[in-house]
């Protein structure tokens, strides 16, 4: 089930989605995936403890890396200043930050439009977070 508050903006309403409770931890996606397969929830844990340091090794590597049934990971960057006035001047030392990007898997149809995303359930089921806490 997932949560909505009303929020107004600029006179009118609008349905805003929240989070609640405390944010799923490593060991809760490591039960849960051990309880969907024949591998065990220490192994299980294992292999999610290191999954960020692999991430970011590929993506070190000017890679992005695509998760079957979870999505696309990348970097991007954001630069500095004005700019500069021709691609000769352009290098590293403008980059000020660097950012992960995620593209959740989807497909799409005939017709071009998405048919399914893998991170939104079909049964979704959307509460007024007021009513929860009622």
């Amino acid at each position: 089930m997932a949560y909505y508050k009303k929020q107004k903006i600029k006179g009118k309403w609008y349905p805003r989605s929240v989070t609640v409770g405390r944010p799923a931890d490593i060991d809760e996606v490591a039960q849960r995936l051990s309880s969907r397969s024949t591998v065990s929830r220490g192994d299980t844990y294992a292999v999610l403890a290191e999954l960020g340091g692999v991430l970011s090794e590929l993506m070190n590597e000017g890679r992005s890396v695509r998760l079957e049934g979870v999505g696309t990971f990348y970097l991007t960057c954001n630069s500095s200043g004005q700019g500069v006035d021709t691609p000769e001047e352009v290098g590293p030392d403008q980059i000020r930050a660097a950012k992960v990007r995620f593209i959740p898997e989807y497909s799409r149809g005939q017709r071009g439009q998405v048919t399914k995303r893998t991170l939104v359930s079909p049964h979704l089921f959307w509460t007024d977070v007021e009513e929860k806490l009622k």
